[in-house]
């Protein structure tokens, strides 16, 4: 008992700050428990409280209307509406498959991330029967619901760009066709084993 004194206190003083996760850049874009962990030090230090499923990752309006009905179409699918429709899904999942994206080998941040998780592991050892306990607080069910909003909003995003390429608007009302970081291959690609007829 004496060994879980120090971690409930530490808990209710973290608990005090608050109850859902925001990004420490103050974007609106979602996270994964294990992207929350391994953000900052901060974020693996409240890696319990997400345990607890006293600290819950926020799930933005435009997700929650994406897990309703992905394939919604949209009343005037006009190359401005789509563009509008558009930008609140990268706001809240980040830059998509088409976008330019930062370099994600990057020795240092991958060991600072690697760190961080291990913070975070370190922290949520505190709590015994953790996978039991994520289970019955309702953590590990919020964090499905968190990965269904993500993955409920990249096929409404890849939705609305194919109906902007139907309709041969600009990027970002449509993908853009580009690789970020490779060439695009100038010749067609013959498949390795084609088929006979």
């Amino acid at each position: 008992m004496r060994r879980l004194a120090p971690a409930v206190l530490l808990l209710a003083c973290l608990a005090a700050n608050g109850c859902t996760t925001s990004r420490a850049d103050g974007s609106a874009r979602i996270q994964t428990t294990g992207e929350a962990n391994r953000e900052n030090l901060k974020g693996a230090v409240r890696a319990p409280l997400r345990d607890l499923n006293v600290l819950r990752t926020k799930i933005p309006p435009v997700l929650l209307a994406a897990i309703a009905d992905p394939y919604e179409r949209p009343p005037h699918p006009t190359c401005i509406d789509l563009i509008e429709a558009i930008q609140p899904l990268n706001d809240a999942l980040g830059a998509d498959l088409d976008a330019p994206s930062r370099d994600e080998d990057d020795l240092l941040e991958k060991g600072r991330e690697s760190a961080l998780g291990a913070v975070a592991s370190v922290s949520s050892e505190a709590i015994p029967f953790r996978g039991w306990v994520r289970k019955l607080s309702g953590a590990e069910r919020h964090d499905r619901l968190v990965q269904a909003a993500i993955t409920a909003g990249g096929v409404r995003r890849a939705y609305l760009k194919g109906l902007g390429e139907s309709r041969g608007c600009p990027p970002p009302a449509m993908p853009s066709h580009e690789l970020a970081g490779s060439p695009i291959p100038t010749q067609q690609m013959k498949p390795r084993y084609p088929i006979r007829r």
